[in-house]
């Protein structure tokens, strides 16, 4: 066990599966914040479900995408020009999905400072609205995926059960943390729309990859990071000033 332990190579491996792992995780934020709050319009004994759903959908984009290598490298490859630039597959699906996220965040932050919550629930009805909920998660989930399969096949393209079992985990983690996630939104409303932001953010970073203009998601997660820490010291603030109006 010791020598087995002691091998280069497998040290290697469990490096990178480790890495690996932990970045599927980090990706995996940007899909878990969509479907926290897509879901939330949904009436209560819906939202659960739909967001499992959307995990499972995520689950099996991935492993598909993951088996099917070839065609993720021939996606990199352009199929269109437009006044001297070069777009791919994956370029075009992930200005896509950025103008779809960009368009979304709006639209809900719209609707929070606009809109009853509760009798937009209703309006959206039991049936048209989760089937309507749940295309939308799909759709989001594939652009998530390929961006998130991409980004793995870059670094263990020779190891597929690696990749496997990386994207398995992230996805049990995102399973085990949604329903805190979704709880916490709902309970703090400043956290809501600050989530819906992140969206509109995550949509801007999607579309400049798809032109060309790659901004280190680390940028973007230290920057959800300190918003959110802010958001916190509010909270810590706003709960220390209504204990000493209550005393």
């Amino acid at each position: 066990m010791i020598e087995w332990l002691a091998n280069p190579q497998i040290l290697d491996l469990m490096a990178l599966f480790v890495t690996l792992t932990l970045l599927e995780i980090v990706l995996g934020v940007d899909n878990i914040i969509f479907l926290v709050l897509i879901t939330q319009r949904l009436p209560e004994h819906q939202q659960s479900m739909a967001r499992k759903i959307g995990l499972a959908l995520a689950l099996i984009f991935r492993i598909v995408l993951l088996f099917s290598i070839a065609l993720i490298i021939a996606m990199k490859d352009p199929v269109l020009h437009i006044m001297g630039l070069a777009f791919s597959w994956r370029d075009i699906i992930l200005i896509g999905g950025g103008l779809f996220l960009i368009f979304k965040g709006t639209q809900e932050i719209h609707k929070s400072i606009e809109e009853d919550e509760e009798a937009n629930r209703v309006k959206l009805g039991a049936g048209h609205g989760l089937m309507f909920t749940i295309a939308q998660i799909a759709l989001i989930d594939l652009v998530f995926s390929i961006d998130s399969i991409i980004t793995a096949i870059g670094l263990a393209a020779e190891h597929l059960w690696l990749m496997v079992s990386a994207v398995v985990i992230a996805i049990f983690v995102m399973y085990f943390t949604a329903e805190g996630i979704a709880g916490f939104i709902k309970r703090h409303p400043t956290i809501k729309m600050l989530a819906l932001a992140f969206l509109i953010m995550i949509g801007t970073v999607l579309i400049a990859d798809g032109f060309g203009v790659h901004i280190d998601r680390g940028y973007i997660y230290t920057a959800m990071a300190f918003s959110i820490i802010v958001e916190f010291l509010n909270m810590l603030m706003r709960r220390k000033k209504r204990k000493k109006s209550n005393a």
